[in-house]
Parts: C-alpha cells; structure tokens; sequence
C-alpha cells in the first residue's frame, strides 16, 4: 500500500468542524471541541521504497564512515547479530517484517564468508523476554529454523555468565554489555526507528545493557533534564547514552544497519483512525460505528486479542548502515520527512487520546502505570523545541484506566500500583526510597529471568518517564477515568470532556487555548513558542 503522501494540518475548529476522534484505551470516542481550539494532524504515509531487498543490499554494501559489510566478514570470526525487540514498531508490522528482510541479507553475506560462529540476540534489556512464536514472527521462518534456539535467543541481563563489565565513562557512568557481544570480533545492530528516540548510540548500550548501567540514565534526574525524548540534542538521557556508547565503540567493532518506516499505522478496516475527521467518507463514519459498538460488546479477553491482532501496513522508506553517528544522522532526516509538523505557539490545554497499545504492553494489558507512561512520558514529549502546552498549562487524557494488569509481564507493576504510589507519587521519593528494593528483589529477578515478566524495576523508569510533564504541567485530567485508579496516580478525573475543560479552566482560566495532538499515528511537532 503506498499512498501520495501529504504534510500535516494544523486545523483551527469551527462551528462546521466535526468531533474529533479520541483513543480510549480498547475503544475510541468523538468529543466536539470548542471553537477556536487547534487540531495537530500528522503528515500522511511518505512514499515507500520500491524495493526494500535492494535497499538493504545497497546500503550495507555502501556504509557511512565504514567499510562495506562483507569486508568485515571473514571465516573464524565470532560475530553478534542484535535486534530491537517487540517494544517496535507499533502496531506490529505486516509481514515480513522489516528486521527479517534485514537479517536475511546480512545471515546471506555471512555465510557467503564462511563465518560460522554467529549467534542472534534480542535487544530487550530490561523489558520481558519475547516468546518463541514472537521472535518466529519478527525474523521469518527461514532465520528462526535456522538459528532457535541455540543460536537465537533472549538478552538476559541478570545472567552473570553472559554480562561483563566494561569500565566507566568520563562521567561516571558505569558500562555492563552482554558478554557475547563485547567479546565478538563484530557486532551488527539491527534497528527499527520508530520515532526520534530511538536508534543511535542509544541501542547497543541500552538494548544489551543492564540495571548497572541502564540506571545511570533512567533516573528522575537525568530525565527531568530531558527537555523531549524526541529532541536528542536537548535530552540528557540522550547524552548519557551516546556516552556510553561511543565509550563502547571505541572497544568494539559495531556496525549499525536503521530502518526507518512510513507512518501507515492501520489498515484499511481501522483506516478512519489516520484520517482527518472532515474528509471521513459516509464508509469510515459507519465503520466508526461498527468498530465501536463491537469492541463494547466482546469480552476484555476478546477485545484484547482483536486489537493485538492488528497489523500495520507499514513499509520502508529508508535503510541506512555503517558507524553509527553517521549512520543515525542519516536516519534522523528520513524520520523527520516522515513526522514534522510546524506548530506556532504553545496552547494553555493540550488533549490527546490514550491507545490500546503502547512500547509495553504489546500482546498485553495498558496497565495504569502504562497509561501515565504513554500520556505524560509519550505523547507530552512529542514534540521539537517546546511542548504543545505552556508552561503551568493542563493536560487532559482519555482513558478508562481500569485496574487491570497483567499478571505475567507485569508482577512488579502490580505490586508498584498497591504499595508504592499508595505511599507516594513524587518520583524523587519513589526514587529514593523503593528503587533498590524492587531492582534487586529474588522474586522479580526470578520471574524475569525465567518466564516473560518486565524486568522488577521497570514500573519506576515508567513512572520516571512521566517526571518532565508532572513538573512542567499545572494539572492532569482523564476523562472517563475510574476514579479510585487515578486518583491513586495522583491525577484528577471528568465524566465529560465539557467537563474536563470547566476544570481545567480553574487552572488556565476561561479563554484558554486548546491544542488537540491526534495521535496515533505518530509524528512530531516543531512547535515555535
């Protein structure tokens, strides 16, 4: 599917305006704006390549400050494939996926070499170990039987015989790397960029890394330094991890090989959700109304399985490889092709709708701690230069934030929820007084390490995440939020957005501006102040 692809809309409402479609969790609703509030619509799908098996070709054979792949291949060698796992992109791709078509070439120039030692890791970290028919999925057929289970696997960061320490950065940041991939003659990493976040110096030290180490940038501090995770040159976390990981680069031979995608995020049945409200045909209004009255009426485990089940059409729309500096700035500008949009000024409320699906919850439950992650710590720092909202302005969320978590990838997140934020919501406090208890707890390490549970000291980074919007917002309101569950994140809740709005005016008064970020799918804003 390629479309022609159109820049995105800045759209000032009126009284012949429509409503405006809202994520809600498992299902979406329309809310009527007031007149005068903005609507920020994402540019449509760039153009995709027209052969992405050439692409690939092309680019590991023409890398940027780097050798060509194949002459870094040689027999003998020990060489490490490592891979951005399930947390990307979202909704899952339809097949193949494009770390597949990149495996397969560079699995192909390999064995062309006579490199028989290779061995494929999943990046994952700290993040839950991915299943076996999850990684089948991702690599293809032809990879997965070829290399499961020997010689495909899951990173674990708490396996004492796969983790070495590799020293301290000029700041004090100390390094752990998977064993495996320290010590190979060459190390490839296979990365899908989603959005500006990712990529770069930020894969290797972070995906192959451990709580020693992940620590140092998944901190309150450094992530109230972060002025948009999606802004790399104002993000602290950003430069602690391109410390780390030009500090590795320096001992270890790496090869980047960055995809970027366009931003088809759903097919043509939930294609209503992409477009713009006013250009819905009489077709997407009725889908919109056999979508959701479907999704209200099947069961929560139905429901989820549905929505998990969608695929995206994405496809590619550039390939880069070679040393990783070069190689990520030639990502950066494809992606921003893809998601800049001009904003002029920052608005006293901003609105934006919560998804089903977020980095963490993939083939799972949006557990409250997620819903703050993905409206406080996501959808607020989407955003270049300044965010949507001023300074001391509200942010108002739609989502039913229903206590429900589960119990297999998320055991420490329950226990966060119950006993954590029941004592505290500051994140310096929870920093300070929980942090070491649950990153070093048996049990959590136990269940990360042995079924396909989120790493015990995951739910602090998520709530971390969220420590740049709590401290730059004035307040925070989900409409149609359970009011026992928000309250406990420490927030406030509207039956209504009419609602929502009459209290935010407390805070910005009565002839406050709004901007609505319909998101997904994901783009970024370039906002002047």
């Amino acid at each position: 599917m390629t479309r022609s692809s159109r820049p995105g809309l800045v759209l000032e409402v009126d009284r012949r305006t429509p409503p405006v479609l809202f994520h809600n969790g498992e299902n979406f609703r329309l809310e009527r704006l007031p007149s005068g509030s903005r609507i920020v619509y994402p540019p449509e799908p760039l153009e995709a390549l027209k052969h992405p098996e050439d692409a690939i070709a092309r680019a590991v054979d023409n890398p940027h400050n780097a050798d060509p792949l194949r002459a870094k291949l040689r027999p003998g060698m020990k060489l490490t494939i490592a891979i951005d796992d399930i947390s990307l992109p979202l909704p899952q791709m339809q097949l193949p996926d494009a770390r597949q078509l990149v495996l397969e070439r560079v699995l192909t120039l390999a064995a062309e070499a006579g490199v028989d030692d290779v061995e494929l890791v999943v990046a994952n970290s700290l993040h839950r170990r991915m299943t076996e028919a999850e990684i089948r999925r991702m690599v293809g057929e032809r990879v997965f039987r070829s290399f499961w289970p020997d010689r495909l696997r899951n990173f674990d960061a708490e396996d004492p015989d796969d983790v070495v320490f590799v020293g301290t950065t000029e700041h004090g940041e100390e390094v752990e790397l998977c064993k495996r991939a320290f010590e190979s003659d060459l190390l490839i990493y296979v990365n899908i960029n989603l959005v500006a976040m990712d990529g770069g110096h930020k894969s290797v030290p972070v995906g192959l890394g451990t709580y020693r180490s992940i620590r140092h940038h998944h901190n309150v501090g450094t992530l109230l330094e972060s002025k948009s995770y999606m802004h790399p040159e104002r993000s602290a976390l950003h430069h602690s991890a391109s410390r780390m990981g030009k500090f590795l680069a320096d001992k270890l031979d790496i090869f980047t090989i960055e995809t970027t995608l366009n931003n088809a995020a759903f097919p043509s049945l939930y294609d209503f959700l992409s477009k713009r409200e006013l250009e819905w045909s009489l077709r997407d209004q009725a889908t919109y109304l056999a979508v959701t009255s479907g999704l209200k009426r099947l069961p929560d485990q139905m429901r989820h399985k549905l929505l998990h089940s969608i695929a995206s059409p994405y496809e590619l729309t550039g390939v880069n490889a070679g040393e990783t500096e070069a190689t990520h700035a030639k990502t950066l500008e494809n992606l921003h092709r893809q998601h800049v949009v001009q904003v002029e000024g920052q608005a006293d409320i901003m609105t934006c709708g919560v998804p089903y699906i977020g980095p963490y919850n993939v083939n799972s439950i949006m557990n409250p701690i997620l819903v703050v992650c993905m409206g406080l710590g996501y959808f607020f720092n989407l955003y270049r230069n300044a965010p949507l909202v001023r300074p001391g302005g509200v942010l108002i969320l739609t989502h039913p934030t229903p206590r429900a978590f589960h119990p297999v990838h998320h055991p420490s997140y329950i226990d966060f929820f119950d006993v954590v934020l029941a004592d505290s919501t500051d994140p310096k406090v929870i920093e300070q007084k929980y942090e070491k208890q649950f990153a070093e707890d048996e049990w959590y390490r136990h269940l990360y390490r042995t079924s396909y549970a989120y790493h015990g000291v995951h739910p602090f980074y998520m709530w971390y995440w969220a420590a740049h919007a709590m401290d730059y917002l004035g307040d925070v309101i989900f409409v149609g939020g359970d009011r026992a569950v928000v309250s406990r994140l420490g927030f406030r809740t509207a039956t209504t957005m009419a609602d929502a709005l009459e209290m935010a005016s407390e805070t910005v008064g009565r002839r406050a501006s709004i901007t609505h970020l319909h998101c997904p799918p994901l783009f970024l804003p370039e906002v002047t102040p």
